[in-house]
């Protein structure tokens, strides 16, 4: 029997067709056309924009700062702590998450007959899902967020380290009975600081200088401080938080003292210095 034909001219043209209708499927899967996903590997990841941060991962949150910082910022009335007491005390209640890779964090309080203290700690991992946004960018842009909210003033950064303490510049002239002493701290004539709020002024109203709420210098790649004052019926309390960010990993610090007697304020320098020292070993951990 005769054989048929074969055509290679029609094959080809049939393998051609077949090839554009694949790659104009293929072309139009992503907004962009380019199909890739954002954090697949694909094309758009090799967008400088769209790095990964530097944390994949979290450390347990209650386990981050030294047992003997949090002694510190935890101080008793004289009282000695049992060994049970002392774990429960200074080793934290960690915080439920249903993530541990994306936020952990841990609460400390120790109450005393002179008030109780509180100290919170929440670390949030960034990720972005953009293949034109980078993780560190993302992170950057809620950071911004949370300082807006806080309200820090334009311009308010660290107080220059060659500027002198309030404490170390005196009046010679002035009167001992009158004598500025640090904000919060008690006046030995019983008359209140100059500047310094009383239980019945404005909450809102804080200081100036080195314990206004400002931006931090020198801590990770971007840090701020607030510091407020709120006074209520069953007593007076300074929270003072610290809020930095680290590549893509932000970090909220709380410190708080609680006084039910609203003639004693709780003293800002001190609680913002325990603070802020903390700070830095956390974002030196978390670079370790």
């Amino acid at each position: 029997m005769p054989r048929k034909s074969f055509v290679p001219g029609a094959a080809l043209v049939a393998a051609a067709a077949l090839a554009v209708g694949l790659t104009g499927c293929t072309g139009g899967s992503g907004p962009d056309g380019s199909g890739a996903d954002a954090k697949g590997g694909g094309a758009a990841s090799s967008n400088p924009g769209g790095e990964p941060g530097r944390y994949q991962t979290l450390p347990e949150a209650c386990g981050l700062p030294s047992r003997s910082a949090i002694r510190s910022m935890l101080p008793g009335d004289g009282q000695p702590l049992s060994s049970a007491e002392a774990d429960k005390v200074y080793g934290g209640q960690a915080d439920i998450t249903y993530d541990t890779d994306r936020r952990v964090g841990c609460r400390w309080t120790r109450e005393t007959t002179a008030g109780t203290r509180h100290i919170g700690l929440d670390i949030q991992r960034v990720v972005s899902y953009d293949g034109a946004v980078s993780d560190d960018d993302k992170a950057q842009g809620i950071y911004d967020k949370k300082e807006l909210a806080a309200q820090i003033p334009s311009g308010a950064g660290s107080p220059s380290p060659t500027a002198s303490p309030p404490s170390a510049s005196k009046d010679k002239g002035k009167d001992k009975g009158t004598e500025a002493v640090p904000n919060g701290a008690s006046n030995p004539k019983g008359k209140a600081p100059s500047g310094s709020p009383s239980p019945s002024s404005d909450p809102s109203t804080e200081p100036s200088g080195s314990t206004a709420p400002r931006v931090l210098d020198g801590l990770a790649d971007a840090a701020f401080l607030n510091d407020k004052l709120v006074t209520a019926d069953s007593g007076v309390h300074r929270d003072v938080t610290v809020v930095f960010r680290t590549s893509n990993v932000i970090v909220t610090l709380t410190y708080d003292q609680w006084s039910t007697d609203k003639t004693m304020l709780p003293d800002s320098q001190e609680l913002q210095d325990k603070a802020r020292s903390l700070a830095g070993d956390l974002a030196d951990n978390l670079g370790e």
